[in-house]
């Protein structure tokens, strides 16, 4: 199964006008690191607050939007209706690395993007995401 990372909308509209990602045709790349992942939009179910029960397990999990919609969803911003159910979820997305993480590591994007810094060798996209996450803010 391949890693994907979600991004909230919030923190992403933070990181484009601060400089720490791109955006470009539904490829995010962070930009210290040369990383991209292609996008699709999605949302976290937060918490179910209508009583109804939290039937098809949703809470706590992330799920992009066409399967949402094929299920019946109805999202409005910070909402989400399903069946009698309703839920508080945060929007954002999916991002999947483009290319696996070992091709990333020697690519000349990464060496390009790091202007040929050395340092610590990130173990995964989490790490890669954290450190440069901590740069930026």
């Amino acid at each position: 199964m391949e890693n994907r990372v979600f991004f909230p909308q919030a923190a992403l509209d933070e990181w484009i006008v601060d400089g720490t990602v791109e955006l470009d045709h539904g490829v995010l790349t962070i930009l210290s690191e040369g990383r991209r992942y292609e996008l699709a939009e999605a949302v976290l179910v937060v918490r179910e607050v209508s009583g109804a029960g939290d039937m098809r397990d949703l809470v706590g999990r992330v799920k992009v939007l066409p399967i949402l919609q094929r299920l019946g969803a109805e999202l409005v911003e910070t909402s989400m209706l399903l069946g009698e159910a309703a839920y508080d979820v945060e929007p954002g997305w999916v991002g999947t690395p483009v290319g696996p993480f070992a091709e990333y590591l020697a690519s000349d994007a990464r060496k390009q993007a790091r202007g040929g810094t050395s340092g610590a060798e990130p173990r995964s996209d989490e790490e890669v995401l954290a450190s440069s996450v901590a740069r930026s803010g």
